[in-house]
């Protein structure tokens, strides 16, 4: 609950509509012990009193009544009113969306006919029905309210129940035994609830308007007693003679309305969990860069060139160090891998490069990123665009998000050319057929027209390649692009990034897990460890003889074919967590080796032979030997 209101009052105007919000409820609770004249009794003479008259601060209506007192009973009324609509509702509509959702088939299509059949009538004119044929009445428009609404919160409900009824959880607890209303209960409704809360709090404020319309037609409250849509109807006579008897209830509509609309955008935006992240902020451009001290010259090592590149993230008064100071070069036409355990830090390495990093909550601290001699930090957003897929492209670990679901793939070959140069309909479709068949799709002609879900994982996987390639780049960066692989499919895979490199001359950052891939396909390999490098050599002198304790103990979890017997080492313990890293070596409290030395100060990523360690006691002799 703390986190809850803690992300709420991140959204200022959220907060305003709360504390709006609690004011009004505050002084409708305290109406009735407040010192308020009956706002029933009449007195013609006194009719028609302007504001801060003797007696009447709001002054009084065509009846002479206390449109102050009138005021507070009539909101307590309208509020009482709304909520209860809501909750009736949200309570039917859910039930009637879970069951469809859960049970699908003919009951779906019987239960979801008829709530299209209520869809079709104009929302207000089948309220008016409903109250025309109850008759007039506070209740009999709460019904009507209420009835109309089912619809709105049963089509939400229903269709996010059909995404989780056939989830493996769900299918875990029918193999149990669990009932179906029991699976209703504890599996399905805990998951649709915060969705339920979310349309709850954005439409109670629209549920007021509606019962406040209805009475203003003469069909909710009958006289005499009082809530703001029919104050508004009896003071629609006097608008110009007496304006302040419509402007009072008119301005609490406003005043209601608009906090609990703000207020529930901030509760529909603090229930989702990806605001803890950021994500729900609208992302700038590129990184944010606030680099603190010099910017490193190039040296000339590569056609790009990484000089101590620091990422954070910012995250409320945490501070996440995700690259702790990298330094990476690839030469034009080599393979360079980056390898290490899931958050060591290689994705945000990579999507550094060319400013990808979404900001907030990420900011670039230090260091420069030198493609060909210009730096790309800080670099101007129309500069970063022109480079992005025709200088340096990615190829992104699930090709499915990676594809827009809607348009058929020769099409987005052919935009991602346009972003950069002009080109004809069938100039663009013969290029795309040209990249298809660069990467062996089979029947090229025809696939062109398929849409990603009509094509396999593999080839997905293809088409990202292609699409990396559609602009002739100088550098590909490769973010697992064989994870979720067949290993036939990511020998293929492997094999025309391989091709492609040699005929095009192409630098490949390949980024993975894998070190069986990072000894097919790349030149170098980076070891990457709590956000830095902690050994860089030559792929083959590392393969035969790890220097660093945490690459040894990478390359020891790896099963071998026709090893014989190798019992598989795992390294215990857990990465530290980046907004605390230890002093001295971050691997320490997980390293067989450590010394008193290792925690002290920080450790350096020096030659050693023929590769950069970042270790004060590093592994001597082969891997062979060390087993």
């Amino acid at each position: 609950m703390r986190a809850f209101l803690v992300l709420l009052a991140r959204n200022r105007l959220a907060l305003a509509g709360g504390v709006v919000m609690s004011l009004v409820l505050l002084l409708v609770l305290l109406t009735p012990i407040l010192p308020l004249a009956d706002p029933d009794v009449t007195n013609t003479s006194n009719r028609f009193q302007p504001i801060f008259s003797d007696g009447a601060l709001l002054g009084t209506d065509h009846l002479g009544r206390d449109l102050l007192s009138r005021l507070m009973w009539g909101t307590r009324l309208s509020l009482a009113v709304g909520f209860a609509a809501a909750i009736v509702a949200a309570t039917l509509g859910a039930a009637i969306g879970i069951i469809a959702g859960f049970y699908g088939g003919r009951t779906d299509n019987i239960i979801m006919r008829g709530v299209d059949m209520l869809m079709a009538f104009p929302y207000i004119l089948l309220a008016l029905a409903i109250v025309a044929a109850l008759g007039p009445g506070l209740f009999n428009a709460l019904i009507a309210v209420a009835a109309v609404n089912v619809p709105f919160f049963a089509r939400n409900i229903r269709g996010i129940t059909v995404g989780i009824a056939h989830k493996e959880f769900v299918d875990a607890a029918r193999l149990a035994g669990l009932s179906n209303t029991r699976i209703i209960l504890s599996e399905i409704l805990p998951n649709v609830i915060p969705v339920i809360v979310i349309a709850m709090s954005t439409t109670i404020g629209w549920m007021i308007l509606e019962t406040a319309g209805l009475s203003f037609l003469g069909l909710g409250s009958q006289p005499p007693q009082a809530d703001l849509g029919s104050m508004l109807g009896e003071a629609r006579s006097a608008l110009i003679t007496n304006p302040h008897t419509s402007i009072v209830p008119g301005m609490m509509i406003l005043i209601i309305v608009m906090s609990i609309n703000l207020l529930g955008d901030g509760v529909r935006d603090a229930l989702d969990p990806r605001l803890k992240s950021g994500a729900l902020s609208r992302p700038m451009a590129t990184t944010k860069v606030d680099r603190k001290g010099a910017v490193p010259e190039p040296t000339g090592k590569g056609l790009l060139e990484v000089q101590g590149l620091e990422t954070q993230f910012h995250v409320k008064d945490r501070v996440y160090r995700a690259v702790g100071g990298v330094d990476l070069h690839v030469e034009k036409g080599e393979c360079l891998g980056i390898i290490g355990e899931s958050g060591s830090g290689k994705s945000v390495t990579a999507l550094s490069l060319m400013g990808l990093v979404a900001s907030p909550p990420g900011v670039i601290t230090g260091g420069a990123v030198h493609y060909d001699g210009e730096d790309l930090i800080g670099a101007p957003y129309r500069r970063l665009r022109d480079m992005r897929g025709r200088n340096v492209a990615y190829i992104f670990q699930d090709p499915l998000a990676t594809l827009h679901p809607l348009y058929r793939v020769g099409d987005q070959l052919i935009e991602a050319i346009r972003s950069h140069r002009p080109i004809g309909k069938a100039e663009g479709q013969a290029k795309a057929v040209e990249l298809l068949r660069a990467v062996r799709i089979p029947n090229a002609e025809k696939r062109v027209s398929d849409y990603p879900h009509e094509m396999s994982g593999g080839m997905r996987q293809r088409v990202g390649i292609a699409m990396a390639l559609a602009n002739d780049p100088d550098i590909i960066i490769a973010d697992e692009p064989t994870t979720a692989l067949d290993v036939t499919v990511q020998a293929q895979v492997l094999t025309i990034l391989d091709d492609l490199r040699r005929s095009r001359g192409l630098a490949i950052v390949f980024i993975t897990h894998d070190f069986g891939v990072v000894a097919q396909l790349c030149d170098r390999v980076a070891v990457m460890y709590a956000g830095r490098v902690v050994e860089e050599g030559s792929t083959k002198d590392i393969l035969q003889a790890p220097r660093h304790p945490y690459t040894a103990r990478l390359m020891a979890c790896v099963p071998e074919l026709g090893g014989g017997k190798r019992r598989l080492e795992a390294i215990t313990g857990l990465p530290p967590a980046v907004d605390r890293l230890p002093e001295g070596c971050a691997f320490a409290d997980r390293c067989l080796k450590v010394q008193t030395e290792c925690r002290r100060g920080k450790i350096p990523l020096d030659w050693q032979g023929d590769r950069k360690v970042r270790c004060l006691y590093p592994e001597q002799g082969t891997r062979e030997a060390a087993e």
